[in-house]
C-alpha cells in the first residue's frame, strides 16, 4: 500500500465534511431537500476527482510541469502578439474570436511540446545565464563481491581517487562474509575478519558513500548468479577478483572490473635481455628448470636454474608469455653463477 493512501483517505473525509458544512451554511447552493446528503456526495466526488487526477499524473515530474507551464506561457505571449499585430483587423467580429482561439490553442500547444522536448542547454539559450541543475542524475554504482572486499585493494583505489561512485554491498555478500569469518578454519576466519575491517574502512571514508542493498534473489543458486543479476538490474559496475565470475558477467553484458587484471596491467613490462635478481624456490616442470618469483609475484621460469634452488641468482630475460593468470617470464643463467646463498 502506498504511503500516500492514508493522506488521500483523510483528504476524502475532509472534502465530505466540507460538503456537509456547505449544505448547512449555504443550503441555497445545494437545495433544501436532502441537502446534507447531496452536499456530502458532492464533497466526496470532488475529493475523488482530485485523487484520480493525482493518480494519472503519477509519472509527471516537476521538471515536466515547469516546462509545460513555461511553454504554455511563451506560446500565449506569441499568440497575443500575433493577435494584436493587425493582421486580422479586417476580419468580422464573429470570426475574430475563432481566429483568436485558434492562435492561442496552436501556439500554446507548440510551446508546450517544444518545452517538453528541450533540455537545460536549450533553456539557457532562451533565458541567458540561467542554468538548471540536473535532476535524477544516474549514480555511478560500484557493486562489490566478497573477494574484492577481502582483498582490500579497492579501498586503496578509492583513496587514490582512481575509483569514484556509490559503493553497493548486497546483504547476501555480507552473509557470505559472516560465514567465512565464523569458519573453523583459521585462514578462512582471518580472511572474513579482514573483509569486515575493509568494509569498516570504506564506511569511514569521506570520499565515498557505502550502502547495504537488501535485495535478494532466492530463485538464483549461488552468490555469483545473484551478483550478476543485481548488477544488471541496478546497471552497476561489478568489481571482483574472480576470473570465472568476470567471464560470466561479460557474457551477460554486465560491466565488470577484475582487479587482478588491473594489477597485471600495472606491472612493469619485462624486456628480453634485461637482468633480474630473484631466488630459485623450486624446480620446474622440465628438466633443469628452476622457478622463482619477482617481488610483484610474477613467476619466472629459469633454464638451468634447478642446481641453484634456495639461492639468489642473476637471470637474463629471454621472453615473456601473457596468460589469463598473468605474465610468465622465461629466463636463463648465462654465467652459471649464484650471487649468494639463500638467506
Amino acid at each position: 500500500m502506498s504511503p500516500l493512501w492514508p493522506i488521500r483517505i483523510l483528504f476524502l473525509l475532509l472534502c465530505t465534511a466540507g460538503g456537509y458544512a456547505v449544505s448547512q451554511v449555504r443550503p441555497e447552493y445545494i437545495g433544501e431537500q436532502h441537502g446534507q446528503i447531496l452536499g456530502m456526495i458532492i464533497g466526496f466526488g470532488f475529493g475523488g476527482l482530485l485523487i484520480a487526477v493525482d493518480e494519472m499524473l503519477k509519472g509527471f515530474s516537476l521538471r515536466a510541469f515547469s516546462a509545460t507551464t513555461f511553454g504554455l506561457l511563451l506560446g500565449s505571449v506569441v499568440a497575443l502578439i500575433v493577435d494584436h499585430s493587425g493582421l486580422f483587423d479586417n476580419a468580422e467580429e464573429n470570426v475574430r474570436w475563432l481566429i483568436r482561439l485558434c492562435l492561442f490553442l496552436s501556439f500554446g500547444y507548440i510551446g508546450m511540446v517544444l518545452a517538453m522536448r528541450s533540455n537545460k542547454e536549450d533553456f539557457s539559450l532562451i533565458i541567458p545565464y540561467v542554468r538548471f541543475s540536473p535532476q535524477n542524475r544516474p549514480e555511478n554504482l560500484l557493486l562489490l563481491d566478497t573477494s574484492v572486499i577481502i582483498d582490500g585493494r579497492i579501498a586503496d583505489l578509492i583513496d587514490a581517487k582512481f575509483v569514484e561512485g556509490l559503493v553497493v554491498v548486497p546483504r547476501f555478500v555480507l552473509l557470505e562474509l559472516q560465514q567465512i569469518a565464523d569458519s573453523a578454519d583459521d585462514i578462512k576466519r582471518a580472511r572474513g575478519r579482514r573483509g569486515f575491517e575493509m568494509l569498516n574502512r570504506l564506511q569511514h571514508n569521506n570520499k565515498i558513500e557505502v550502502r547495504i542493498h537488501d535485495g535478494d534473489f532466492p530463485e538464483e543458486k549461488g552468490v555469483d548468479a545473484k551478483l550478476v543479476r543485481l548488477a544488471r538490474n541496478l546497471n552497476a559496475k561489478l568489481f571482483t577478483n574472480d576470473f570465472n565470475l568476470a567471464k560470466v558477467a561479460g557474457l551477460q553484458s554486465v560491466s565488470c572490473v577484475n582487479l587482478n587484471e588491473i594489477g597485471q596491467l600495472m606491472k612493469a613490462a619485462m624486456i628480453p635481455g634485461e637482468t633480474v635478481q630473484l631466488k630459485i624456490v623450486r624446480e620446474g616442470r622440465d628438466k633443469g628448470q628452476g622457478i622463482g618469483y619477482l617481488p610483484d609475484g610474477t613467476m619466472v621460469i629459469v633454464n638451468n636454474g634447478q642446481p641453484h634452488i634456495g639461492q639468489g641468482v642473476n637471470a637474463h630475460v629471454i621472453s615473456t608469455v601473457q596468460t589469463g593468470a598473468g605474465v610468465i617470464v622465461f629466463a636463463e643463467i648465462r654465467n652459471e653463477l649464484a650471487d649468494k646463498p639463500a638467506a
